[in-house]
Order: structure tokens, then C-alpha cells, then sequence
């Protein structure tokens, strides 16, 4: 038996795995146990393993322009069923508001209009497209995929702290991590009733396929648009397109004639229905925003407004990425829900308010402070570990512009044992939870992606700036087994059901990746034969690298 707990010290009043007696939290138990039993050369091993796994596959993010394996810690984090089923509803419940909120600032701005938000910080918003009127989405979803981040402090509360609904990243390495885990412990996710994450592609299929625009065949022509191989997150882009079988291409591969988009192909041009960007809408199309870009396609947005090809997630989305619109998130959700929040909001400041503005030019080493449009924890500016120089400049950057940051208490954020060196040591995480629109439902991908913040003391987890991940594994007590089954979007609960007698069979410890490559076989793509092949080679390394551990 190993030591690797020994002395572990949480840092924070609340830690995921471990109580403040130093047990075992309740539904931690089993792995705790678990992770006890292995030797420490045995765990050592496994973790080479993880890394070989993921520089094997490629799976990388690049940070300050150089490609390095993403950080996978070996130590999962549980949350129980119980738990996540709140999670879920209150993922969906916002997810629904935010849906609403775009179709109405695009439309009549009712909410505008009836004084819940006030006018100007909508049409003040950098995230606002006025390009974006006209261009209504052919099924009315505008957010085809959203990623909340959620975070709990040292009482154990669950906060939302941001909304992203632009261009989410994570998912990708949800799967790989999930994939990863199941050939170094293959053993430990039999034993847990861990709910599957590996449908999320046929999902997103699923939900990109109901974008179509009217009159398209059952078979519509879907992409993912990249800005290229030197976006920090071309990983995923490459990832989703290969998984869902589907075409990844640049702006410099399509064209647009006659108000329709088309593919360059070497068997000529192919009419495009759907286009999955992950592209800012800045750079989307030189007609309209950024006239040197190169990452776009000139004239999409009129193809899109002519009903000719949907563009998701749709133009203008950014706005509710804006982390002063944040604030008014509750408000809508009673607004258009008549509902009370499930998930709480981080307090926010804003500092076009005189007295918030006074309250932090008075408290700014207990705040943190962040610019309104920026992700991936560029511009932060948290208080407490920042210079006198730095809080200076901080101040006067808000004071001249109040509309351009928020202010925020600092959460002592929560920890999870991380692997450092030989043992192990508690390092602030927080959640991403994965979910996907349909319209009239709505599905959350179980777990989501834990990040979790590797530099001691640190509470910036973005990957962006150092930060590692953890697999999320969900877990239900053995009886309720089959309930998450059930859980499945409407329209793909026919094509999953033929499906679940795998995942039931008593042969565990292959069971995630089984479904991993089951799923994919549902698929009906472009590039058929190529897909089935692809599926085959995934079939024979799972099972090699189940059979290694």
C-alpha cells in the first residue's frame, strides 16, 4: 500500500474528496479506497502510461504558442448523481433563459423595453451584432452548445461564475480524458458506475443536422470552421469534425455564390447547410466585420440571412458572454421563466455604478477584477496577488472605462488532490459542464470538464494559462444505474436504444469504450468509408490498451 495521502492538507475549507475530519467524502469512499491499494511504482506507471497515451494521440493545447500534451491529472473528481442532477437543471434552466434573451434583444427587446435590463448596457455591449438582425435560425436555436462555468466555495456552494455560449472549448478533452482514464484504470470505472460521456459527437450531430435550413435533404452537408493549426484549441476543432464525421475547413475552403456557401472540394464545389463555426464573429466575414481577415468567408452572413445555410452558434451570441449581461442572468430567468434561480451568480460589481465603483477603489486587494469581453482568464487582475503598481493601473483602467470591466469578491475557490511529483496536494478546480440545444430539449453531457488550477494557491484554472484537468466521473449508486439511459434527447433515444445492452453487459471494464466506438457506427457521414475505418483502428487500440492495464 502506498502513502500518497500522507499529510495531504486541504487548502480551502472545502475539498471535493476529502472532509475536514480527513475522510473520505461520502460517494468518495470506494475510489479513495482504490487509490490506496496501488503501489506507488504501480501508480507512477499508469501515469506514463496517460502520458504516452496523450502525445500517441495528439491530444495537446497550445499555450505561449507551443503545443504540449493537456495536463491530465490521474485522481478523478466524483460528484455523486444526487448532486449532479441539480447541476443539470440548473445548466438547463440558464441555458433556456439565455436562449430567450437572444431571440428577444434581436427581435423587439421586450426585456429591454420593460426595464428589466437597462438599455444601454445591451446596445452599449461590444458583444452586441447589430449585422445580426434579420438572420433568424432555422430551428430558433441560436445556442446549439453552452458552457457553464461553475465553481463552489469553502461553504460548499455551487456558484455559476461565467456563461459561455460563444465558442465553448472542453468538450474534446472531456472524451480523451474519459478515453484516457478508462485504458490506465480500467478497473476503477467498472467498479464506480461512472455515467458515459462518449455519445456527446453523435449529440452534436444530432443537434447540428436540426439546424438545416428548410427544404435541406435528411442528409445536410455540415462543417466545422477553424481559424487554423495555430488556434490554441485546433485540437478540438479537428477532434469534434473526425468524431461526427463531418468536414473541418478553413475560410480559404468555401465560397459564397449567389447568397449560398459552398465547399472546395477535388471533386468540385459541394453546397454547404450548416456551419459549425468556431470562429469570433470579428473574424467571421470581411463584408461585414474585420476587412482583413483571412479566417473568414466573405458574404456568409448574407447567405445565412437568405436562409441559405445556418451559421452556429449564431452571429451576435457573444453578447451574453458579456460578464456584465451576467449580472442580470437571475432577472431573466424570472423574466421570461417565472422561475427562482437554481444556480446562484458570483456578486458582481459594476463600476458604472458610483457607489460600486467607491467600494472598489476602496476593497480592490479583496477583488477581482475582469475586463467584460475577455476569455480564457486574459486581463485578470485578482487582487490579492497583484503589486501596489498593478492595482494602480487596475483602478484607473476601470475608472476610465466602468463599462469595459466587472468587479468580483475572490472565492476560496474549492481543491481536489492533485498528482504533484510523488504524492499528492490539494489545487483549486473548478466545473464546465457541456450542453446541448435541441430547442425543445436540452441535454447536458454528464461530468463535464473539471480544470483545475496546477501551480499552488492559484485560482486561475484556465488552460489558456497553465491549468490541467481532471476526468469528471458522475456516479450513481448501482440501482439507479439505468436512469441516465432514459435521459437522452428525444430524437437520438431510438438510435441509442440498440445500444444499451452493451453498455448493461456484464463485461465492464470495456464498457465506455465500447460505447465510444458503438455510437459512432449510428453515424451516416459524408466520408462514410473513411469513418468506418477510423472506427475499426479505434476498436483494436481500446482494446489493446484495456488488455495493457
Amino acid at each position: 500500500m502506498n502513502e500518497i495521502f500522507k499529510g495531504y492538507r486541504t487548502q480551502s475549507d472545502w475539498d471535493e474528496m476529502i472532509d475536514r475530519d480527513d475522510l473520505p467524502r461520502s460517494g468518495c469512499e470506494d475510489l479513495y479506497d482504490a487509490i490506496l491499494k496501488f503501489s506507488t511504482e504501480e501508480f507512477e506507471e499508469r501515469c506514463n502510461e496517460r502520458d504516452r497515451s496523450f502525445m500517441d494521440r495528439g491530444v495537446t493545447f497550445s499555450l505561449s504558442g507551443k503545443e504540449s500534451p493537456f495536463p491530465l491529472d490521474p485522481i478523478p473528481r466524483i460528484i455523486t448523481g444526487e448532486e449532479w442532477n441539480t447541476i443539470d437543471s440548473g445548466v438547463c434552466q440558464r441555458l433556456k433563459a439565455l436562449e430567450m434573451f437572444l431571440e428577444d434583444v434581436y427581435n423587439a427587446g421586450e426585456i429591454v423595453l420593460d426595464g428589466v435590463i437597462p438599455k444601454s448596457l445591451v446596445y452599449n455591449s461590444p458583444g452586441f451584432k447589430r449585422e445580426a438582425f434579420g438572420i433568424v435560425p432555422s430551428n430558433g436555436v441560436r445556442i446549439p452548445v453552452a458552457g457553464m462555468d461553475i465553481v463552489r466555495d469553502e461553504t460548499g456552494q455551487l456558484f455559476v461564475l461565467e456563461d459561455n455560449v460563444r465558442t465553448p472549448s472542453g468538450a474534446s478533452y472531456v472524451l480523451e480524458n474519459r478515453r484516457a482514464m478508462t485504458r490506465i484504470f480500467p478497473g476503477l470505472l467498472a467498479e464506480h458506475n461512472v455515467r458515459p460521456v462518449a455519445s456527446y459527437p453523435i449529440t452534436l450531430l444530432s443537434a447540428l443536422r436540426a439546424q438545416a435550413p428548410a427544404g435541406c435533404s435528411d442528409a445536410p452537408v455540415i462543417v466545422v470552421l477553424t481559424p487554423g493549426v495555430y488556434n490554441s484549441a485546433y485540437f478540438e476543432h479537428s477532434f469534434l469534425a473526425r468524431q461526427m464525421g463531418v468536414e473541418l475547413v478553413e475560410g480559404r475552403d468555401l465560397i459564397c455564390r449567389n447568397n449560398k456557401v459552398y465547399m472546395k472540394t477535388t471533386e468540385g464545389e459541394t453546397k454547404v447547410d450548416v456551419v459549425y463555426r468556431r470562429v469570433d464573429d470579428e473574424y467571421l466575414d470581411p463584408l461585414v466585420f474585420k476587412p482583413d481577415s483571412f479566417i473568414g468567408c466573405a458574404g456568409i452572413l448574407n447567405a445565412a440571412r437568405a436562409g441559405n445555410v445556418s451559421i452556429t452558434s449564431a452571429v451576435g451570441n457573444s453578447i451574453a458572454d458579456d460578464k456584465l449581461i451576467y449580472t442580470y442572468v437571475p432577472k431573466m430567468i424570472r423574466y421570461y421563466l417565472g422561475e427562482e434561480p437554481i444556480l446562484r451568480n458570483v456578486p458582481t460589481f459594476d463600476p458604472q455604478d458610483p457607489f460600486a465603483m467607491e467600494y472598489i477603489e476602496e476593497n480592490i486587494e479583496r477583488l477581482v477584477i475582469k475586463p467584460v469581453d475577455a476569455s480564457g482568464g486574459y486581463g485578470l487582475v485578482i487582487g490579492s496577488v497583484a503589486d501596489e503598481e498593478i492595482l494602480r493601473d487596475t483602478v484607473e483602467k476601470v475608472r476610465s472605462n466602468p463599462r469595459g470591466f466587472v468587479a468580483q469578491h475572490i472565492l476560496k475557490l474549492s481543491t481536489a488532490p492533485t498528482k504533484v511529483g510523488d504524492t499528492l496536494e490539494p489545487r483549486h478546480v473548478d466545473l464546465r459542464p457541456f450542453a446541448v440545444n435541441f430547442g425543445s430539449s436540452i441535454s447536458v453531457l454528464p461530468g463535464g470538464l473539471t480544470r483545475v488550477a496546477l501551480t499552488k494557491g492559484s485560482l486561475v484554472v484556465n488552460s489558456s494559462q497553465g491549468g490541467g484537468s481532471k476526468d469528471t466521473w458522475v456516479v450513481d449508486p448501482p440501482k439507479d444505474r439505468s436512469v441516465w439511459f432514459e435521459s437522452s434527447y428525444d430524437r437520438t433515444r431510438d438510435k441509442q436504444k440498440s445500444q444499451e445492452s452493451i453498455l448493461r453487459a456484464p463485461v465492464k471494464a470495456l464498457s465506455e469504450m465500447d460505447h465510444f466506438v458503438s455510437v459512432h457506427q449510428e453515424l451516416k457521414p459524408q466520408q462514410e468509408i473513411q469513418q468506418q475505418t477510423r472506427l475499426k483502428s479505434d476498436t483494436v487500440l481500446s482494446m489493446l490498451g484495456s488488455t495493457d492495464c
